[in-house]
């Protein structure tokens, strides 16, 4: 048996056993495989086992909290740039095949109520009747709500937020997601507050990622 049967035998066999769980000494006819060999064969096997155990990214849009109710006490000009992108993400996701979850705050103490205009997000948002639903009472999304269960139901295990306030329940629903060992990205120009340094604060912090980002990310999850 040559040094390239051996080490096609141990590409068939020794993929089976985790990294950093066993020791491979090799010998024959009394002599050991050049070292070289042996240390190719686990850089081999540790690329190869890396892949199989890669997670696919599976994604979920989510629209925070762009209720009449509030727009209206954001920065003008971060406002309207925000709402545009915010339906261009949404046609994004859905020509992608992926979902776009709308979240909506309540408090019964300030409100907005249910059921009114004040309540829901403005008509010209691209949200559809059957995109998933989640009423939140805490800035965090993830708070005593089912969107951890909405998420686990499609299978994602990424989620993509925009809407408002960056400072307040985006903020908030990033570290949820965390919280909840999902990836979670914030989007650029996509989410808004009533001071536009404080957005563009957060967007630097967190990273915020763009549109050239975000297509290559869906091109290339799992659907």
């Amino acid at each position: 048996m040559n040094y390239s049967q051996i080490i096609l035998l141990l590409l068939n066999y020794g993929l089976k056993f985790h990294n950093f769980q066993v020791i491979l000494i090799i010998t024959m006819k009394n002599k050991l495989i050049p070292f070289g060999l042996i240390i190719l064969f686990v850089i081999i096997s540790g690329k190869i086992f890396s892949q199989e155990q890669k997670t696919q990214i599976k994604p979920a849009l989510l629209v925070i909290d762009i209720q009449n109710a509030y727009l209206s006490g954001m920065a003008q000009r971060e406002k309207e740039i925000a709402m545009l992108n915010i339906n261009y993400y949404i046609q994004l996701f859905r020509s992608h095949g992926f979902p776009i979850i709308r979240i909506y705050n309540y408090s019964k103490e300030f409100g907005p109520e249910q059921n009114t205009e004040q309540f829901e997000f403005p008509s010209s948002v691209l949200i559809k009747s059957d995109d998933p639903k989640i009423i939140k009472t805490y800035s965090d999304g993830f708070n005593k709500t089912d969107l951890s269960k909405v998420l686990n139901e499609k299978g994602c295990n990424t989620v993509f937020l925009c809407g408002l306030s960056a400072v307040g329940c985006v903020l908030a629903t990033w570290i949820g997601a965390q919280n909840n060992d999902l990836k979670a990205f914030i989007i650029k120009d996509a989410i808004m507050s009533h001071n536009e340094d404080y957005t563009n604060n957060i967007e630097a912090m967190f990273d915020a990622i763009g549109p050239d980002v975000i297509s290559l990310i869906l091109d290339n999850s799992v659907k």
